[in-house]
C-alpha cells in the first residue's frame, strides 16, 4: 500500500508532500517527494493523498477501558490505535484483553497498569474492598512484584485524600510512595502518580515517581515546582479533557468537550449512549463538590508553564466511559478534545500532535510506533486538511490503519446506527 502526494506528520514535524509505503503491517518507505518520481511496485495499491495529511496512529496516555472490548473499538474508530490503561482488574481480565488487543486489528492496542497502589480505606479502595492496598513502605516491594507477575506494563500510584470526591480518606504517605517508586525502578517499571491537588503533586515529585497524571484545579503550579519538574526530567499527563469536565463551567468559557456531541465529524461515529454521555453525562468526574477556587484555567496555566519549561506533556484523556457509565469523556473522541485543549494551553498544533504520537511512544517505551518511519508499525491516520494549522482537522478522518490493516469505519458507523 502506498499513500501518495500526502502531507506527512512524522510524529515531530511535517514532511512532504511525499509518500508512505507499508506492507505486512510495517512502514517500508517514507519519501519526501511523490512516489511517481521514485518508482512504485506495479502490484502496489496507491491512494491519492492530495489535500490530506497522514499522521501516526494516536496514543491516549491515560484511559480506563474497564475490560470492555467496545471501548477499544470506539477508540480505534477515532484514530486512537493505542490506549494506556491506568487501572483495570481483575488481573485475568486485564491479561486477556491486552492479549486480544495485541492480536486483533479491529481494536486499539492496549497497555495497562493493572491494579493500582493505594492506601487501605483510601481512594479508590474504599469502594472496592477486595482491591489490594499498601499499608506502608515495607509492603511496597511485594505489591510491585505482584503487579509485575500479573503482567503490568507500569505501576500506577494513587496519591489522593478523597477531597475531590467530597470525602476525607486515608492517603499514601511519602515514605510509601518513595518505596513504591524505588521497587518499580529496580524492576524496570515506570511509575505514574495520580495526583489530586498541589500537596499530592509535591509529594509525588518528592517521592521520585516518573510521571504525574492530572493537575491541581485549586491553583496553578508555581514556578519552583515547574522548574524542579523540568530539572528532574519528569513527565506530565494533564488529562485536560477530564479536568475541564470536572471543573465548574463559566459563561466566558463553555466546555470544549461537550461540543463534540454536535460536531458532525464526530457524532456519526458515536453510539447513542456515548453521544448522550458527552452532551449530558456527569459520571466519573473527579470533583464532586467543586469549590470556587477550582478553575480549569489553573490547569491550562500549569500546562503552559510546564511546556515552556521543557517538561514533556503527553495527551491523555482519563476517559472513564463505558456503555453503562455516562462519563462525558469518551474513548477515542475524547482525545480530539484533549488535542484542542493542549493547543488552548499554549502548545502549537504540531506540538499537540507530538504529545499524542511520538512523545507517549518514547516515554512509555513503545519503540515500534508513534512515528512514521521505515520499520515502524503501520499505525496510521489519514485526515482531511492540515492539523498543524487547525488541530480540529484530526476529526476529519479519511482512513485508519492498525498494523497495516484498514479499519472499516463505514461498516462501524452502520453497525452502531442499527
Amino acid at each position: 500500500m502506498i499513500i501518495d502526494k500526502v502531507r506527512i506528520f512524522d510524529g515531530t514535524a511535517m514532511l512532504g508532500p511525499g509518500a508512505v509505503e507499508f506492507a505486512d503491517g510495517v512502514i517500508t518507505r517514507v519519501l519526501t517527494e511523490p512516489v511517481a518520481a521514485s518508482g512504485a511496485s506495479a502490484s502496489a495499491d496507491v491512494i491519492d493523498g492530495t489535500g490530506l495529511t497522514l499522521l501516526p496512529g494516536l496514543i491516549d496516555a491515560h484511559t480506563h477501558v474497564f475490560g470492555a472490548e467496545s471501548n477499544l473499538e470506539l477508540a480505534l474508530a477515532f484514530g486512537v490505535t493505542t490506549e494506556l490503561d491506568m487501572f483495570m482488574g481483575p488481573p485475568e481480565l486485564t491479561q486477556a484483553l491486552c492479549a486480544a488487543a495485541g492480536e486483533r486489528a479491529d481494536l486499539a492496542d492496549m497497555r495497562s497498569s493493572g491494579l493500582v497502589a493505594s492506601a487501605p480505606g483510601g481512594h479508590p479502595g474504599h469502594a472496592m474492598p477486595l482491591l489490594p492496598t499498601v499499608a506502608g513502605p515495607d509492603e511496597a516491594d511485594a505489591f510491585v512484584a505482584a503487579r509485575q507477575a500479573e503482567g503490568a506494563h507500569f505501576i500506577k500510584i494513587i496519591v489522593d485524600d478523597g477531597a475531590n470526591h467530597g470525602m476525607s480518606l486515608p492517603a499514601l504517605d511519602g515514605a510509601t510512595v518513595t518505596a513504591l517508586a524505588g521497587a518499580a525502578r529496580r524492576r524496570g517499571l515506570l511509575t505514574v502518580a495520580h495526583v489530586s491537588a498541589g500537596w499530592s503533586a509535591r509529594l509525588a515529585l518528592d517521592s521520585g515517581v516518573d510521571m504525574l497524571t492530572h493537575l491541581p484545579l485549586e491553583a496553578a503550579l508555581d514556578d519552583a515546582f515547574v522548574s524542579r519538574t523540568a530539572d528532574e526530567k519528569r513527565v506530565a499527563i494533564p488529562t485536560l479533557a477530564m479536568l475541564e469536565a470536572s471543573a465548574p463551567e463559566t459563561s466566558s468559557r463553555p466546555r470544549t468537550g461537550r461540543s463534540l456531541a454536535a460536531d458532525p465529524r464526530i457524532v456519526g461515529y458515536l453510539p447513542d449512549h456515548a453521544r448522550t454521555a458527552i452532551a449530558e453525562g456527569h459520571e466519573g468526574l473527579c470533583v464532586e463538590k467543586a469549590s470556587p477556587q477550582h478553575r480549569f484555567t489553573h490547569a491550562l496555566a500549569s500546562v503552559a508553564r510546564l511546556h515552556r519549561a521543557g517538561v514533556p506533556v503527553l495527551a491523555g484523556t482519563d476517559t472513564n466511559y463505558r456503555p453503562d457509565r455516562a462519563c462525558p469523556v469518551v474513548h477515542g473522541a475524547g482525545l480530539h478534545t484533549e488535542l484542542a485543549l493542549l493547543v488552548e494551553a499554549g502548545l502549537t498544533p504540531a506540538e499537540a500532535l507530538t504529545a499524542a504520537t511520538s512523545a507517549p511512544a518514547a516515554h512509555f517505551g513503545l519503540s515500534d510506533r508513534g512515528v512514521i518511519a521505515p520499520g515502524r508499525r503501520a499505525d496510521l491516520v489519514l485526515v482531511e486538511g492540515d492539523p498543524t494549522k487547525d488541530i480540529t482537522s484530526t476529526r476529519s478522518i479519511e482512513a485508519i490503519w492498525r498494523g497495516g490493516v484498514r479499519f472499516d469505519r463505514a461498516a462501524y458507523r452502520e453497525r452502531i446506527a442499527s
